[in-house]
């Protein structure tokens, strides 16, 4: 078991929604709004650089370190996904970990106005989610896609850093691509979606 998952284990345990890990502090959690430490100890070099790079895997670790910023999705178990955020910081490294549900909520159980579902039934057009962070529009996009997905054959193509939510093709077929790892950028994937018989295409922040 990688090291960084009793980490993760303890914030799913405590009902938190993000663990914070920066290099020369404790390993803090986001849990009903409020930042609290996890531990006294501050995390040193050493130990931040096991947490993050095992999960990273030598390739992620490579561009985290030319680049200084890393943005993937790591699944701890079946049960338990994670958005992950790797920095570097004046301090050091550091990084934010979200967890994601694994179900996607219908738009009913997110309580949507019913009105949206016509957003699914648009054949061109452009749809803008917005918010501020952790207001729930990644949910809000995987609700919607799963709404076409059961009610349309649709192609639908996704284009996220890193992909979030994993659909299955029920009505729909989901073509799902990362950045950087299935497509070099946003703008390149974009583009070869009009090449790929696209009906949807989502593209994340």
């Amino acid at each position: 078991m990688p090291y960084l998952d009793q980490f993760l284990q303890a914030i799913v345990a405590a009902g938190a929604s993000d663990l914070h890990i920066g290099e020369g502090q404790p390993p803090k959690m986001r849990r009903h709004g409020d930042v609290m430490p996890m531990r006294p100890e501050p995390v040193l070099r050493d130990e931040a650089v096991l947490m993050l790079s095992e999960i990273a895997g030598a390739t992620n670790w490579k561009i985290f370190d030319e680049r200084g910023d890393l943005d993937f999705a790591y699944e701890m178990d079946r049960a338990s996904r994670f958005r992950c955020n790797f920095l570097k910081q004046s301090n050091g490294y550091g990084a934010v970990f979200r967890l994601i549900p694994t179900k996607i909520a219908s738009l009913e159980e997110l309580g949507i106005p019913t009105v949206a579902k016509e957003f699914g039934h648009l054949r061109g057009g452009l749809v803008l989610v917005t918010g501020p962070t952790g207001s729930g529009k990644s949910t809000t996009l995987a609700a919607l896609i799963d709404y076409i997905n059961i009610n349309f054959a649709r192609h639908i193509v996704t284009v996220e850093e890193p992909i979030e939510f994993v659909h299955n093709n029920k009505r729909s077929i989901i073509t799902q691509r990362e950045v950087p790892a299935n497509t070099r950028s946003f703008p390149e994937a974009v583009r070869a979606a009009l090449r790929e018989d696209a009906d949807v295409v989502l593209v994340g922040e």
